[in-house]
């Protein structure tokens, strides 16, 4: 349609031309229909620089004729007017088609433009829905996240009461390990020595025995550096200075329940690896049962000294009993007192009263280290320079190595 509207008012043109021949003047009616043509195809185009070209085309039309009509011969006049006629009512009958695709065009643009709009108001309130949506979800999110914070920090704040009561019923402090004397001994960072309640390790400093240095070992490995708990029996002090403690790597739920004492203390699992022995000194015997069972678990395993015997390496619990005195003859003849030099060889037939009386001649030691510089292998309970203080594993026999 568009196509045959074209090819027609082309042909309009042509003939306006032509028509012009007869008067020259009537070119200014063709301009007009020129101009209205212009704007008509700008129109179809979608470039509306008039609203109503069809006007101008009509008018072009029009002025065309009326200029040839007015200053064509009268002849020419006669035989054209109904040409003229004919030229006007298919003016009009172009003008109702001009007309009638005008409407049609805006009738369709409007459509369009409509559809545009309902489908942008659509888009729009789509997406502020979605907008909203998104609000009440972070909004109910965030809420939810705040009550979940608000639950964990009281949770928390409940359990830090619940453990500091604990520890405050167990007597437990907090304390850093700030070095590891030995296998059974360590030092915190504020200086305080702490050697453990209950157990034996075999010795790695002043002596050596066997395993004693992978004691030692395995307890830097797991204390050095480290936070743990410390908690008291009965006794304080040893006769040396050292706190005597129960050590704990966490705080326990319950003290004396054997799975916690397995999982959580240290003194325990020294024995139950084979680092340690039982080693009681009343009235400190709280785990001693404890401890027992363990070592037995470690001994019938052969783990860590248990290996090297079923006594293992040093002194503990499960040693043999032995009597409550020890003849000086058990010991080397360097732990026996010094004997006075005699004239004769029958030093046998003196009488025993000839050593020195213990009340009268006892030899007093600050500590170990310096009765050992006379009696390196220690000195029995009959010995003047013994002192039940230095008796640590209560044998009757002070400062053995």
């Amino acid at each position: 349609m568009k196509l045959l509207k074209t090819i027609f008012m082309t042909l309009l043109l042509l003939f306006l031309l032509i028509l012009s021949t007869a008067a020259p003047i009537a070119l200014i009616g063709v301009a007009f229909y020129v101009a209205g043509f212009w704007l008509s195809h700008q129109k179809s185009k979608g470039r509306i620089y008039f609203k109503k070209p069809w006007i101008l085309l009509t008018a072009g039309v029009l002025s065309t004729f009326v200029l040839v009509g007015t200053f064509a011969d009268a002849a020419e006049s006669q035989a054209s007017s109904k040409q003229d006629v004919k030229i006007d009512k298919q003016a009009a009958q172009e003008k109702d088609k001009v007309d009638d695709t005008a409407k049609a065009a805006l009738a369709k643009k409007a459509a369009v433009e409509k559809a545009k709009a309902d489908e942008k108001a659509k888009a729009e309130a789509e997406s502020k829905k979605q907008a909203e949506e998104k609000e009440k979800a972070e909004a109910e999110a965030k809420k939810q996240a705040e009550a979940k914070q608000k639950a964990e920090a009281e949770a928390k704040a409940e359990q830090q009461a619940n453990t500091n009561a604990l520890i405050a019923a167990l007597g437990l402090e907090k304390v850093t390990v700030g070095r590891v004397v030995d296998g059974d001994t360590i030092q915190t960072s504020d200086g305080r020595k702490i050697r453990f309640v209950g157990v034996n390790t075999p010795e790695s400093t002043t002596r050596h025995e066997t395993y004693g240095k992978e004691a030692s070992d395995y307890t830097k490995s797991r204390l050095t550096g480290k936070q743990i708990w410390i908690q008291k029996d009965v006794s304080n002090t040893d006769r040396y200075g050292r706190q005597l403690r129960i050590i704990w790597l966490a705080v326990p739920s319950d003290d004396l329940n054997e799975k916690e004492i397995r999982a959580k203390m240290f003194n325990a699992e020294l024995v139950l690896n084979g680092y340690a022995e039982p080693s009681t000194y009343p009235p400190d015997v709280k785990y001693s049962d404890y401890f027992v069972k363990f070592a037995r678990e470690a001994r019938e395993q052969n783990k860590g000294l248990w290996a090297y015997g079923p006594n293992g390496t040093t002194k503990g619990d499960l040693d043999p009993k032995t009597s409550a005195q020890k003849p000086a003859q058990s010991k080397p003849a360097a732990s026996q007192p010094a004997k006075s030099p005699s004239a004769g060889t029958s030093t046998a037939s003196k009488p025993a009263a000839t050593a020195p009386a213990p009340s009268t001649q006892t030899e007093i030691f600050a500590n170990c280290t310096e009765l050992r510089v006379k009696y390196p292998n220690g000195v029995p309970s009959t010995h003047p320079a013994y002192q039940a203080k230095m008796d640590r594993d209560k044998d009757n026999y002070a400062c053995e190595r």
